[in-house]
């Protein structure tokens, strides 16, 4: 009997953690799409040159950071490139 209830709990503990992923994923792959655009145009239109600055080089790294953290990672990687830290 408490073997049942043990997985009637985990199987809908199972199902809300896959509905929260399901949910936010949509916003996740918008905010990493919006973060690798704006990684794209800075490096087209040469932003970072007009603060003095070589162009944000478009590696695996960079792309995952812009991936993962959307425009917040974008503009960390500005930031950081700005202050002499290449990632």
């Amino acid at each position: 009997m408490i073997e049942s209830v043990i997985t009637i709990i985990l199987a809908v503990a199972v199902a809300a953690t896959i509905y929260y992923f399901f949910k936010k994923s949509m916003t996740l792959v918008i905010n990493a799409i919006i973060g690798l655009i704006t990684l794209y145009l800075l490096n087209t239109f040469h932003v970072m040159a007009w603060m003095g600055a070589p162009d944000i080089e478009i590696t695996l790294t960079t792309a995952i950071i812009c991936a993962l953290g959307g425009l917040p990672g974008a503009i960390l990687l500005m930031v950081l490139h700005l202050i002499g830290i290449s990632v």
